[in-house]
C-alpha cells in the first residue's frame, strides 16, 4: 500500500479565495491553487524564508516543499501570461493553532493568544465564540470588532469573558478563533471564504442568529439553539457558488452544520 500523505501545516488560512482577470471572459477554466500551495508561496516568496525553512515550519520533507512549490509557481504563471482565474480551496493541510513548535510567521500573535487564552483543564470543556456588540449577536462576521467567548461544562456556562479582534478581519478570524481554542462560533451573516477557513480550523459552525449573545450561547451549550445551517452573506457568495467549502485531506470537516 502506498504511505499516506503527510498533512502539512499552514500558519495562516488566505483571507482571498478567489481571483479574477480584469476581462473575466466566459469560458476560461479555472486554475485551482490548493491552500497547501498558497503556504509555499507565502512562506518562500513573500516571507523570504528558504525551502528548507519553508519545510521545517510546514512539518514536511524538503523534496516535498519542492514539489508542493513548483506546482504552485506553474499555477501562478498560467493565471499571469493566459489571464485565468484563479481559486484557492483544498489540499492535504492542517492549520496551525499557534501551539507547539514555532509557525512560520515573525511574532505570531496565534501564539501569544493559544497561551493567553488556554483552556481550563478537563475533556468535557466546550469553548464557544459569539460575535458580540453591546450585548447582541453581531451579524457580519468578517467586520466584528469583538468576541464573547464562553467555557461550558456539563450543559452550563462556567465563565465568559470578551475578547477585541485588533482589526483581524475574514479568514485571519478565524486563525484568531483557532488560537484561542473555539470548538464552536454563533454568528449572522458569515461569506464562504470565511466558512472555508472555520472548518480548516475545525470549528463548528451556528450562523444566521441574532438577538442576544448571552442567550444564544446558553441555548447552544443546553443543546437547543435555532439556527441557519445554510447561512450564507451574499456580498462575498457571488463568486464561490459551486466550489467546496474547506475540505481538504486532513480530516473531515462539514461547513455550516451541527455535528
Amino acid at each position: 500500500m502506498p504511505r499516506p500523505r503527510k498533512c502539512r501545516r499552514v500558519c495562516h488560512f488566505p483571507q482571498n479565495l478567489t481571483f479574477l482577470p480584469e476581462e473575466q471572459g466566459e469560458g476560461k477554466e479555472t486554475v485551482f491553487l490548493t491552500v497547501d500551495e498558497y503556504e509555499t508561496i507565502r512562506l518562500i516568496d513573500k516571507e523570504g524564508l528558504s525551502q528548507e525553512q519553508c519545510s521545517d515550519f510546514m512539518q514536511v520533507a524538503r523534496t516535498t516543499v519542492q514539489q508542493i512549490y513548483a506546482s504552485a509557481r506553474k499555477k501562478l504563471a498560467d493565471v499571469l501570461v493566459d489571464g485565468l482565474p484563479l481559486r484557492i480551496e483544498g489540499g492535504d493541510y492542517e492549520l496551525c493553532s499557534g501551539g507547539g513548535q514555532a509557525c512560520g510567521c515573525n511574532n505570531c500573535y496565534k501564539q501569544k493568544l493559544y497561551q493567553i487564552y488556554a483552556k481550563p483543564k478537563g475533556e468535557t470543556i466546550m469553548r464557544i465564540a459569539v460575535t458580540y456588540e453591546n450585548g447582541e449577536i453581531f451579524q457580519h462576521f468578517g467586520h466584528t470588532e469583538q468576541f464573547k467567548i464562553y467555557d461550558v461544562d456539563g450543559g452550563k456556562i462556567v465563565s465568559s469573558q470578551i475578547v477585541d479582534t485588533n482589526g483581524s478581519g475574514h479568514g485571519a478570524l478565524a486563525d484568531f478563533l483557532n488560537a484561542l481554542h473555539v470548538d464552536a462560533l454563533v454568528c449572522g451573516g458569515i461569506g464562504g471564504g470565511a466558512q472555508a477557513a472555520l472548518s480548516a480550523a475545525g470549528i463548528k459552525l451556528y450562523g444566521g442568529v441574532s438577538g442576544s449573545a448571552d442567550e444564544a450561547a446558553e441555548a447552544l451549550a443546553a443543546g437547543n439553539l435555532e439556527f441557519d445551517p445554510n447561512v450564507h452573506c451574499d456580498h462575498h457568495d457571488h463568486h464561490e457558488e459551486g466550489h467546496t467549502c474547506g475540505s481538504h485531506g486532513c480530516g473531515e470537516h462539514t461547513c455550516g452544520h451541527a455535528q
